[in-house]
């Protein structure tokens, strides 16, 4: 069976990163999270006094730190999953609050951050092996991707999956805040200049607001040995 690269995009909270990293470590693949690769550098961006009050960018001062900027992912022993790292420090908590969330878009958008983030991604996935989840994976970080699978799913089930997953975690949580958020996300993410989020042409459409993990994972598994044996092309 030979390594094929994994390309799935979608919008925000439709649970690509879940789904990428069950196949990952069940085909036995590296997980990359370009998610959090973006989420990392808005995370520096507020560190380091980048994003004003009003969320306003400082985008030529980001633009003098990016050299200074390495996302890279470490296995967590615990939880068998990748986390983030920001310059070898563990920051996988810090970028799922709803601050970053709130500032993400506006940082992911900008050209010189994609660019060097697109590069990053490219260097991770060059020898196949890899499944990768992001916006534009399929469309620009692996165009030629074996298996492109885009996900969506209604702006109120992301908005509640969203809701439960920080309520679970123990974060404060509002569901009006977060709806807001993912519908923002989408707007921004759907109609910037850079790399919008789209679906590729010979991209797989899976729209999972009525399915369970366990059947999204199993719909995944299958599309993964059609495109990896070779087989046949997928229903």
């Amino acid at each position: 069976m030979k390594k094929i690269t994994i390309a799935i995009d979608g919008h925000s909270s439709c649970g690509k990163s879940t789904m990428a990293k069950e196949l990952a470590r069940r085909v036995g693949y590296i997980y990359v999270d370009t998610g959090a690769m973006y989420r990392s550098v808005t995370l520096y961006a507020m560190r380091h006094g980048l994003i004003a009050a009003d969320g306003t960018v400082d985008s030529e001062g980001l633009k003098a730190c990016m050299d200074d900027i390495r996302v890279s992912f470490s296995l967590n022993e615990s939880t068998g999953r990748p986390d983030a790292y920001l310059n070898g420090e563990c920051v996988e908590t810090e970028i799922r609050t709803m601050e970053v969330s709130a500032h993400v878009s506006p940082v992911a958008a900008l050209p010189f951050v994609r660019e060097a983030m697109v590069s990053q991604q490219q260097q991770m996935g060059k020898d196949g092996g890899v499944v990768m989840d992001g916006r534009d994976i399929g469309t620009v970080v692996f165009p030629d991707a074996e298996l492109k699978v885009f996900v969506t799913a209604s702006a109120e089930v992301r908005a509640q999956r969203r809701y439960d997953e920080l309520r679970q975690k123990g974060m404060e949580a509002d569901f009006d805040e977060i709806l807001k958020n993912v519908q923002e996300r989408d707007y921004i993410d759907s109609h910037r200049e850079v790399s919008p989020l789209r679906q590729a042409d010979d991209a797989l459409l899976l729209d999972n607001s009525r399915m369970t993990i366990s059947e999204q994972d199993e719909w995944l598994m299958q599309r993964f040995r059609e495109r990896a044996c070779g087989g046949a092309e997928n229903s």
